[in-house]
């Protein structure tokens, strides 16, 4: 199977730069190893076909970009329940007509929550009730968002984007590799508990669900024909806000018809920084991706990474490096703007990042106790999902959201198939307390009542000569902003398509664990020379990341030409789709 997707990626590729030869063609290196998916009309890149899908259908029928991504969330809602979701929450940043902008649609800590609402006497953090019960969800964005994106800067009406998700629902759909090995992969850590969640993801007998399975979600056809008829109010006011209360009033949850009622969706300005030649937009907090990547960058762009050569010791030496400061930074100055004062312009500035950069001892690792979060500075589970989507007139959008943990809580509420977030968990429980990713944090992420917690997700948008150039993201938590980093890096310095980009061996540091993260691929040479630098290296059994990418012609919108698109094979599943 693979190898005749292969033939036919490469015959599509090969008959595409033969028509360059007397016209502008895809810009696609033949020498690489990985080469991405071509259309010229419209793309999505998801982590899921159907939804992929369901996204392009939208497109042909005259639909725009956001059109597309609304319905390409819905869609994930079903056929992805790992990390789509209708009871969850993100962020989707927008090219729409030339002008960008960002919906924060985060969840937020609903009104009953407190800081230490998950110490035990000891001091210690209840895991369970910080993870696995409905006190660890916080009150649901995802529908608020996708409606509120769709009613200002869609084309189509609520019900005609919303129509595949209900179909895929309500009449099923096969069952593959990817959801079948993702749920039963999740009981692993998480042994299925939820009576509601066993009845709709486990077979009659209390077996997995095999690939070939059908799945249908009847509950779930109903939640969304009600948000059809009715739009966010179903879900916020309406009947699902009715049976989401009784779920919550039965099992000691937290979320209450007030919370649900108070919920609001803010569009905030997205971040922008310069390097090289290349404009970056991405996520503003309660999102530390676009800060700590925009960070990041100012350091590197100051190091001769081309001569260093991808990934050699190195490179990786001055990633790594980068790495720290920007977690460290993430510890204590970043949490909800609307809590705690982020010093936006002093972390991402240009002063900032030499003097950081001026701390890096070129032959030497430094010791995470030796970095101080804002020492220079002027006085999220590993399965979230990313998708990009980009229409024929080069409109773009990338958008992340999660239900932090895979599958969530766990916990379906009941009568409504949805799964429930815990996002909860992203706040800080305790302050010196790591969150589920290792990650610390203090007072700007702790918990307090409608605040949105600290996240790691990072749609983002590369500009090349003022226009939309590489749409990219990523689940994977603590390494969300790495991932995406090291893949934009991957194309603006080094020139590698989007599939090559994406396919790269990456690594980590997030400060503390003071450990360097290496996926295999990294040469034990190159190991072997961090580790001399002084690097503590851990050979990482898990893959980092999985972006769902879209690269544009130079001048796309204007002048036509072709859209590339690769789903990253860290992990089973994905997809291109476009027309």
């Amino acid at each position: 199977m693979f190898f005749r997707y292969l033939v036919l990626f490469v015959s599509i590729s090969f008959t595409l730069f033969a028509k360059a030869q007397s016209s502008a063609g895809p810009i696609i290196n033949f020498e690489h190893r990985a080469l991405p998916v071509v259309h010229r009309h419209g793309m999505v890149a998801a982590a899921e076909k159907h939804a992929a899908e369901a996204g392009v259908a939208m497109l042909k029928k005259g639909g725009n970009a956001v059109d597309a991504a609304v319905a390409t969330g819905f869609a994930l809602a079903v056929t992805h329940p790992t990390a789509g979701n209708l009871a969850g929450g993100g962020f989707m940043l927008l090219d729409i007509d030339g002008k960008s902008t960002f919906i924060d649609y985060r969840e937020t800590a609903p009104r009953a929550a407190h800081r230490d609402m998950y110490l035990k006497p000891d001091g210690s953090v209840d895991q369970h009730l910080a993870y696995m019960s409905r006190q660890s969800a916080g009150v649901p964005g995802t529908v608020a968002g996708l409606v509120y994106a769709l009613e200002k800067y869609g084309r189509l009406s609520l019900a005609e984007v919303i129509r595949p998700a209900i179909d895929l629902a309500r009449k099923g759909f096969v069952v593959d590799y990817a959801l079948a090995s993702g749920i039963e992969r999740r009981n692993r850590y998480a042994p299925w508990a939820d009576t509601e969640a066993k009845r709709i993801f486990l077979a009659e007998d209390g077996a997995f669900l095999q690939p070939g399975d059908h799945l249908i979600q009847q509950d779930l056809a109903w939640t969304l024909k009600q948000i059809k008829r009715d739009g966010a109010d179903a879900f916020y006011r309406g009947k699902v806000a009715q049976r989401f209360v009784a779920d919550m009033e039965a099992n000691n949850g937290l979320i209450t018809a007030q919370d649900l009622t108070d919920y609001r969706v803010v569009e905030r300005e997205p971040l922008s920084g310069q390097f090289l030649d290349f404009e970056i937009v991405s996520a503003p907090p309660p999102s530390s991706g676009g800060v700590h990547i925009l960070q990041m960058l100012n350091i590197l762009e100051l190091a001769p990474l081309t001569e260093f050569g991808h990934n050699s010791a190195k490179y990786i030496h001055y990633l790594a490096e980068a790495m720290k400061r920007a977690y460290a930074d993430r510890s204590r100055y970043l949490g909800d703007p609307q809590y705690f004062k982020v010093p936006l312009d002093e972390l991402i500035s240009k002063q900032y990042g030499k003097k950081l950069f001026q701390r890096i001892d070129p032959n030497k690792a430094s010791a995470a106790e030796q970095i101080r979060p804002g020492e220079a500075m002027l006085a999220e589970s590993p399965d979230t999902t990313h998708y990009s989507v980009v229409d024929g007139e080069g409109n773009v959008v990338s958008n992340t959201y999660t239900l932090n943990f895979s599958y969530g809580s766990g916990i379906v509420v009941k009568g409504t198939g949805m799964l429930l977030n815990n996002e909860m968990g992203d706040f800080s429980a305790r302050p010196g307390h790591p969150n589920p990713y290792g990650l610390l944090g203090g007072k700007a992420n702790a918990i307090e009542p409608g605040k949105r917690p600290l996240s790691s997700m990072s749609p983002t948008i590369v500009y090349r000569d003022g226009k939309p150039w590489l749409s990219t993201g990523s689940p994977g938590g603590s390494v969300i902003i790495t991932t995406v980093l090291q893949t934009i890096l991957n194309a603006m310095l080094f020139d590698h398509n989007i599939a090559a980009a994406a396919m790269l061996p990456r690594v980590h540091h997030q400060w503390y664990p003071d450990e360097l993260r290496v996926e295999y691929g990294v040469s034990p040479d190159t190991v072997r020379l961090l580790q001399d630098m002084g690097h503590s290296l851990k050979q990482s059994k898990r893959t980092m990341g999985r972006t769902h990418s879209i690269m544009l012609d130079p001048g796309f919108a204007e002048n036509g030409g072709y859209l590339y698109g690769a789903s990253d094979a860290r992990r089973p599943g994905g997809a291109v789709a476009g027309y």
